[in-house]
């Protein structure tokens, strides 16, 4: 049975989709004005190995994750590239694209921008203010928090509280519009040059909160099955997005809430824009293996966090190498394999279960990593056979390749060496058979400073690219 924490009740709850085999799910996008960075990725990743591991077990996912494509930090970031809001969106949205191709992140069924929804916000601003739970203020929209009488749940937290921390962060400008502090905008009026809509309250924009609560009830219903994020998301925007939607349509919005934890740096700081200390996937990818990258980031459960560090990413890589080794390992045996019975059904039976499990255990990725590692010695132990069954090795293969696809990882790319590189491996092989060994040791290490690593079996020379 599939279980998973959420967020708004704090307990590991058996899941039941609203609708048999299907699942819709919401998962808050980027705010397009810059490339992502691994603090953005780790949300991207977590969701999108929790979405693999969903489609493995049968579920049709219907997959929401939106652009924010209009807000101030893109309005300043387009100012000062001399450019449209639009077009600073276009850049950062193809950029996204390529870099989530990169670490072999699906893409969403749908990326709806808020740009896209104006008149949908609008609508929707004008039923949150017919029910009264928002009011008009000098051009802008304001909800009226209080009004909502579960405001603070999904966070846990006290509304006086909220009060006192909203009155000492907001500019006396927006005190003196709001009737009262945590009250938050749904419309902003627009400032002289800013890209703005026409609106029954004047030319403006959206605020952030708003766009989620119209683009995911559009597109999934007024209830849906799982909202994700990550956990600096809670609140004020998830918070938020119930009041919205639960004051609009009077239904329950979301049943299942999960939030991904941070990635840390120095210091167990939190990795983010604001703080200056990010680092983009843009740069990461051309620097290293996307592979490690994705490993490293979707091999921790979703909900802890992450430390970056350079020592962690070699752990990661050197933890895949062991994976991907035994993989090309069994596919060097497949072709010198015989036609005899199988013999490791149950281990592979077992080793299944295991990873099943693990993964129904609110999507524990490490416990099933460490199914992997025993399917990793299954496989090894297994090659020591002079004699090996060309099923066992098949199943073998399928199975290893199967569970890393739920951690994003493809074991089973094609890499050839060019002909000059053959040509120095085929020599090598003579140079062994003629007993020359000087030779042979002379072209392993050219080969080996080539980056091509040499191991000699008793069924033939096999390599590898090092690293």
């Amino acid at each position: 049975m599939l279980k998973m924490y959420n967020t708004l009740t704090r307990e590991k709850e058996e899941f039941h989709s609203i609708e048999e085999n299907k699942i819709s799910m919401y998962v808050c996008g980027p705010t397009v004005y810059n490339y992502i960075h691994i603090g953005n990725a780790r949300s991207i990743v977590s969701f999108d190995t929790i979405r693999k591991y969903l489609e493995y077990i049968g579920y049709d996912v219907n997959f929401v994750s939106n652009f924010t494509d209009v807000d101030d930090k893109i309005i300043n970031a387009a100012n000062s590239e001399g450019i449209t809001t639009q077009e600073l969106s276009d850049k950062y949205i193809k950029a996204f694209y390529e870099d989530i191709d990169a670490i072999n992140v699906d893409h969403a069924t749908m990326n709806p921008r808020a740009t896209e929804h104006i008149g949908d916000i609008i609508s929707f601003i004008e039923g949150l203010i017919e029910k009264e739970y928002a009011y008009v203020s000098d051009g802008d929209v304001f909800y009226r928090a209080r009004k909502f009488s579960n405001y603070g749940q999904l966070s846990d937290q006290n509304i006086d509280e909220l009060e006192q921390g909203a009155s000492d962060h907001i500019s006396s400008d927006e005190f003196s519009k709001k009737e009262d502090p945590i009250d938050f905008a749904l419309w902003k009026s627009a400032k002289d040059g800013e890209v703005s809509w026409e609106s029954p309250w004047g030319n403006g924009r959206p605020g952030w909160h708003i766009e989620c609560s119209v683009m995911s009830t559009k597109y999934l219903g007024k209830t849906f099955d799982i909202h994700g994020g990550g956990q600096d998301l809670e609140f004020p925007h998830h918070e938020n997005e119930i009041a919205q939607s639960e004051a609009l349509t009077g239904q329950k919005f979301v049943n299942y809430w999960l939030h991904n934890g941070f990635v840390t740096v120095e210091n167990n700081e939190k990795m983010s824009k604001s703080l200056g200390n990010f680092v983009t996937v843009h740069d990461l990818v051309q620097e290293m293996d996307p592979q490690v990258l994705r490993f490293f980031l979707s091999s921790t459960h979703y909900r802890r966090p992450v430390e970056y560090s350079k020592t962690n990413l070699e752990k990661a890589s050197d933890n895949l190498d062991k994976i991907k080794t035994s993989y090309s390992n069994l596919k060097f045996r497949l072709d010198k394999s015989q036609d005899i019975a199988a013999k490791l059904d149950q281990q592979l039976f077992d080793v299944k279960t295991k990873f099943v499990e693990s993964m129904n255990d609110d999507f524990n990725v490490q416990n099933a990593l460490t199914a992997i590692f025993d399917l990793v010695s299954i496989s090894n132990n297994y090659l020591d056979g002079s004699e090996v069954s060309k099923t066992d090795i098949e199943n073998l293969m399928n199975l290893m390749q199967e569970m890393m696809n739920i951690f994003g990882i493809k074991l089973n790319s094609e890499e050839s060496l060019s002909d000059d590189i053959q040509t120095m491996v085929d020599q090598r092989d003579e140079a062994r058979a003629n007993k020359d060994f000087a030779t042979s040791d002379l072209l392993r290490d050219k080969l080996k400073d080539m980056g091509v690593i040499l191991e000699d079996t008793p069924q033939g020379t096999r390599w590898r690219i090092d690293g």
